[in-house]
C-alpha cells in the first residue's frame, strides 16, 4: 500500500490568528499555502475579507486567492476539484500543502466528499427565490420548503435564509429534495492523503475583542471606499453571492439605502460587528461537528498552537 502523503488543515473562526500561524509555518519549512476561504476567492474584495496584502502574498504566496470576479460563483465542489489538483501538484514538487481558512463547508467537502447529484448555484433561481421573499415574506418561502422537502424544513430554522434558498434552489433545478440527494453523498473519499487537522479555538471573549479590533481597522483604512469602488466597477448588489459576505452586505445597505449620516454609519458598524460575531459562532459550531467524525488537535490560544506546531513542523 502506497504511503499516504500529509496534508495539514489549519482551521479556525475569523480573526483567530490562523493565517499568521500558517505563514509562520510556511517560513519555517518546505510548504505551500492553499486558502480555504469563500470570500478570498474574489478579486478586489481585499479590506473587508482581511485578505493578505500584496506584500504579504509576495512573502507568503497563497493558492486560491483572487481567482474570480465578484460577479461569478464559486462552489464547494469547485473548491474540492481545485484544492485536490493543487495538493497533488504540491506533493509532486516534494512539498507539503497547508490548507488554511475558515470556510468549514469547504473543509467538510474536502474531508468527506460531496454529492455528485447536487447542482451548482444558479444566480437566476436564487434571485427568483429572494424576490418571492421580498414580495411575500420569508414565511411564504419557508412554507414552500415545508411542502417540497419536509425533512429539510425540520433541519433548518426559518431564519436560516441561505440554507433555505439553497434547498429550494436544488429542488427547482432538479425536482428532487436536497435531503434525498445528500443521502446519496459519497463519504470519506479514498484520497491518498493523510489529513492532519488542527483547530484554533480561542476564548470567545478574546475572539470578540480581536474581531472588534479588526473591524475598527477596516473602517480606518477605507473599507467603505472599497465597497463604493466595487459598486462602480461590478455594479455590486445584494443579489450576488459575493455581496453576502459579512461586512459587505451591511456596507451595501448603508451606501444604497440610507442617507449616509453618521448615525446610520454607526448603526451599520454595529450590525457588521454583530454579523461577524455570528459568523464566528457558526464556525465554532461547524468545527465541533467536524470533530465528531475526524481526529483533531485543538488549541485554545495562538501561543499554544505556535509552540506545538513549531515542535511538529518547525
Amino acid at each position: 500500500m502506497a504511503t499516504q502523503l500529509p496534508v495539514i488543515n489549519l482551521m479556525g473562526p475569523t480573526a483567530s490568528g490562523k493565517t499568521a500561524l500558517a505563514c509562520e509555518l510556511y517560513a519555517r519549512g518546505n510548504y505551500e499555502l492553499i486558502s480555504v476561504d469563500s470570500a478570498l476567492v474574489y478579486q478586489d474584495m481585499d479590506i473587508g475579507t482581511a485578505k493578505p496584502t500584496k506584500e504579504e502574498q509576495q512573502l507568503y504566496p497563497h493558492h486560491l486567492i483572487d481567482i474570480i470576479t465578484p460577479l461569478e460563483v464559486y462552489s464547494a465542489a469547485e473548491f474540492v476539484t481545485d484544492a485536490t489538483a493543487l495538493i497533488d501538484q504540491i506533493h509532486a514538487r516534494g512539498k507539503t500543502p497547508i490548507l488554511v481558512g475558515g470556510t468549514m463547508l469547504y473543509f467538510k467537502a474536502l474531508l468527506e466528499g460531496l454529492s455528485d447529484h447536487l447542482p451548482s448555484a444558479d444566480i437566476h433561481v436564487r434571485a427568483d427565490i429572494e424576490q418571492q421573499a421580498a414580495e411575500q415574506g420569508w414565511e411564504s418561502v419557508y412554507a414552500e420548503l415545508q411542502r417540497v422537502d419536509p425533512q429539510a424544513a425540520i433541519k433548518f430554522k426559518p431564519s436560516d435564509k441561505q440554507r433555505i434558498i439553497r434547498a429550494l434552489e436544488v429542488y427547482r433545478l432538479t425536482g428532487e429534495p436536497i435531503t434525498q440527494l445528500q443521502a446519496k453523498q459519497v463519504k470519506n473519499q479514498p484520497y491518498s492523503y493523510a489529513f492532519q487537522n488542527y483547530a484554533l479555538l480561542p476564548d470567545r471573549a478574546e475572539l470578540h475583542a480581536r474581531i472588534e479590533l479588526r473591524l475598527q481597522k477596516m473602517w480606518k483604512i477605507g473599507f467603505l471606499n472599497e465597497v463604493e469602488f466595487l459598486m462602480e466597477k461590478y455594479d455590486l448588489n445584494d443579489n450576488l453571492p459575493a455581496a453576502r459576505s459579512v461586512g459587505y452586505r451591511q456596507a451595501l445597505d448603508f451606501l444604497q439605502k440610507s442617507d449616509r449620516s453618521l448615525k446610520n454609519k454607526a448603526v451599520m458598524e454595529e450590525k457588521s460587528l454583530f454579523a461577524t460575531r455570528q459568523l464566528a459562532k457558526r464556525q465554532y459550531t461547524w468545527l465541533r461537528s467536524l470533530q465528531q467524525t475526524h481526529q483533531f488537535n485543538v488549541y485554545l490560544s495562538i501561543e499554544q498552537a505556535q509552540e506545538d506546531l513549531r515542535n511538529l513542523y518547525g
